[in-house]
């Protein structure tokens, strides 16, 4: 029933028949007409596409490839909003996310880790050998990740067209990859002589270090790995460096500005996913457009009603963990509908904490039961998988669209 809205999807208040997606779509609902139940998530339209319109400028200014995180959304819908907007490729972190980009039709996924699951592997051996256009990447930190890789090429029997892998770099204490450049070129020279699989390039990640000049530092380390695995030729001459979250992509540009190798020219991938929603906590603070021309608008909010008023200054509203992210900050009340109708008036308050579906919201408005907030989040991978169909919405909340999610 993916493609109808039901009684099963959150937000929505269909408790009758099914309803068409597109019809519904098409029906000019209000969010605040009775046709949604509380709480729900929204998406704002005009940031979505301000913020997408935004980072394809950034890449196409600082010749990069755009490689979104698809982990942030898990929607399709958004997907080929990214790529129609000339993102090169998508990534994700697991073959079961490869596999919803896969049959949204996504024709290049990056996988943002070693895979060393055979079904896996062999399923993509399988992509390979059937669509010549598909290109499917993971990463490798380890000779068994090559090892098995290699394992599912020769059991599939494609040979000629070997598994594609990306040396995983990365520094002490962090997340996963080779521990120095050093460790990585072993790699790559392992990679190099096992039949079935092909080294593509480097890539990394430099979330865990909090500072331009170390984050810059790990982009030069990868620089110089890539340079020397094509000084040694080990790789070709556009072999792929991928890097970039959403705090730093400023710093990758540039550093990967220049400084490669006479008649290296990489295809330099930046994979920064959060951008396309945006939020008014996390990534408010740490976006590189605190630093450079330009800007990004957040477009995520949660509205939810206030069920009770038990102490002055206490809201007790029916949102929860349930509902929107806490993982890095708690959501941000914005405005308010006083009994739920009306103009929005703005709201200064603090969401204290969060219960499993309450939230304990401390102002001095004078919120009574009955009037509906609209919220902030902050960390937007956290919000999205917390619901199956997200309302996209025009400024005075008519919906236009509704996007489907698939953790």
């Amino acid at each position: 029933m993916d493609d109808h809205v039901t009684w099963a999807d959150k937000g929505f208040w269909e408790p009758g028949e099914a309803v068409d997606l597109t019809a519904y779509e098409a029906s000019g609902r209000n969010l605040f007409d009775g046709s949604f139940t509380w709480p729900t998530m929204v998406l704002k339209k005009h940031a979505l596409e301000h913020n997408i319109a935004t980072v394809a400028a950034f890449v196409d200014e600082h010749d990069l490839l755009l490689a979104p995180h698809g982990k942030t959304t898990m929607a399709p819908s958004l997907y080929r909003r990214q790529l129609d907007a000339g993102a090169w490729a998508i990534t994700v972190a697991s073959p079961s996310q490869a596999l919803v980009a896969r049959h949204a039709g996504v024709r290049r996924v990056l996988v943002a880790n070693e895979i060393l699951d055979h079904s896996a592997l062999s399923w993509v051996a399988s992509e390979r050998a059937a669509d010549p256009e598909f290109l499917h990447l993971h990463w490798v930190d380890s000779v068994e990740g090559v090892q098995v890789a290699a394992e599912a090429s020769a059991l599939v029997g494609v040979e000629d067209r070997p598994m594609a892998v990306l040396v995983d770099l990365g520094f002490p204490g962090g997340r996963t990859g080779c521990r120095s450049v050093e460790a990585a070129v072993e790699l790559a020279r392992v990679v190099d002589a096992t039949p079935g699989v092909l080294l593509a390039g480097v890539a990394g990640y430099e979330g865990g270090l909090g500072t331009q000049a170390a984050v810059g530092d790990y982009f030069d380390r990868l620089k110089e790995l890539a340079s020397t695995l094509f000084t040694e030729g080990l790789v070709a001459a556009d072999a792929i460096v991928s890097a970039g979250g959403s705090a730093f992509f400023d710093v990758l540009a540039e550093r990967w500005s220049a400084g490669w190798p006479d008649g290296m020219t990489p295809r330099k991938v930046l994979r920064s996913g959060t951008y396309v929603s945006h939020d008014h906590g996390l990534y408010a603070d740490t976006t590189p457009y605190n630093r450079i021309e330009g800007s990004l608008d957040p477009a995520l909010e949660v509205w939810a009603q206030v069920l009770s008023a038990p102490e002055e200054g206490l809201g007790i509203v029916g949102m929860g963990r349930r509902d929107a992210p806490y993982d890095n900050g708690l959501p941000i009340p914005l405005t308010v509908r006083r009994n739920g109708s009306g103009s929005a008036e703005a709201l200064d308050g603090t969401v204290e904490k969060l219960g499993d579906q309450h939230a304990f919201l401390r102002t001095d408005a004078g919120l009574r039961p009955g009037d509906l907030v609209g919220f902030g989040v902050s960390h937007p991978c956290t919000a999205f998988d917390k619901w199956r169909l997200i309302p996209v919405v025009e400024t005075d909340y008519i919906v236009t669209e509704l996007v489907r999610t698939y953790f």
